[in-house]
């Protein structure tokens, strides 16, 4: 009889465990939000980033792996959360979970982001109060991945490490085309650079950047007057990766501007908001831009010469 007993906890708990390993659970690191995936057989960068709507390349760098070399099966690879794989407006896409340490109220969950309320907690989790307990499943935003909704895989690694932790109700899910949420400007390594765009909004144009059709814009009201041969180097940040959303930063010039450049090594353009200024930052010392480093890629710029390059603006 206590072997039968035995034998239906340990079933018991094995199914637990199962029925939650297909959930989405975040986690924290220096670099901000991201999910874990075990690799799988037949996986690579390409399938992984399209599972989770993330570019492979920023995949790749986010993982400091070269994308030359094949995954491991079992492998788990971090997978960042960004303004355009991760909602955290509204209730669109699949739930992302964060599993409550011991002691942590709603208020320190919230702290996760900006963009999080405890307000919001409550709704998306169907919480009366700020008491929450350890162990505790909190839904705290959506990911926006059309091809995670259609195969979502068996196994991912985000299984954390709690032995009875207690779902909340789930809110309706409603599946969307990712949709990309603006913000105030932020030149960070760890936030996304995604500011929002005036009227009207013009469509993004090929691999030259979603600020083309503002530059056209721009050069009706006031035709181009600058044009100079410039020495840059890059500073990371998450945009333009996936949305051609490219930045710059640049001494005298209004942000706001948008700017063309150009390799003259290769001919290769793209189009690049103004952020802010480069003066008074000694790492600044001798360059006259900084580009973020998606614009760079864009123009081809080999990785051994982002310290220092030429490019040519006009604005």
């Amino acid at each position: 009889m206590k072997k039968m007993i035995f034998l239906g906890l340990f079933l018991a708990v094995n199914m637990l465990v199962i029925a939650q390993d297909n959930r989405l659970v975040v986690k924290k690191g220096s670099n901000g939000l991201y999910l874990e995936h075990s690799v799988a057989a037949k996986e690579g960068l390409y399938s992984i980033g399209r599972l989770y709507n993330v570019h492979p390349r920023h995949l790749a760098s986010y993982n400091n792996w070269d994308m030359s070399k094949g995954l491991a099966i079992g492998q788990l690879i971090q997978v960042p959360l960004t303004d355009t794989n991760f909602n955290l407006q509204a209730q669109r896409g699949t739930p992302v979970y964060y599993v409550t340490g011991q002691g942590e109220g709603l208020f320190r969950v919230s702290q996760l982001s900006k963009k999080l309320t405890a307000e919001k907690l409550r709704q998306w989790n169907g919480l009366k109060s700020d008491n929450i307990a350890a162990g505790q499943y909190l839904v705290i935003g959506y990911l926006i991945s059309d091809e995670w909704a259609k195969n979502k895989p068996e196994v991912v690694a985000n299984k954390p490490e709690t032995k009875d932790p207690v779902k909340p109700a789930e809110p309706e899910i409603v599946q969307e085309k990712p949709v990309v949420e603006t913000q105030k400007p932020v030149v960070s390594e760890q936030v996304k650079v995604d500011p929002k765009p005036v009227q009207p909004t013009p469509q993004r144009t090929g691999a030259e950047g979603y600020f083309k059709a503002f530059f056209d814009q721009q050069i009706k009201l006031q035709p181009v007057s600058k044009q100079q041969t410039v020495n840059a180097s890059i500073f990371k940040t998450l945009s333009g990766w996936q949305d051609g959303k490219f930045y710059l930063l640049m001494d005298n010039v209004l942000p706001g501007t948008i700017v063309k450049l150009s390799n003259p090594e290769n001919g290769k353009v793209v189009y690049a908001k103004v952020l802010g200024e480069m003066a008074g930052i000694k790492l600044n010392q001798g360059l006259d831009i900084r580009i973020s480093n998606a614009a760079s890629s864009v123009l081809e710029i080999p990785e051994a010469n982002t310290e220092k390059f030429i490019v040519q603006i006009e604005w």
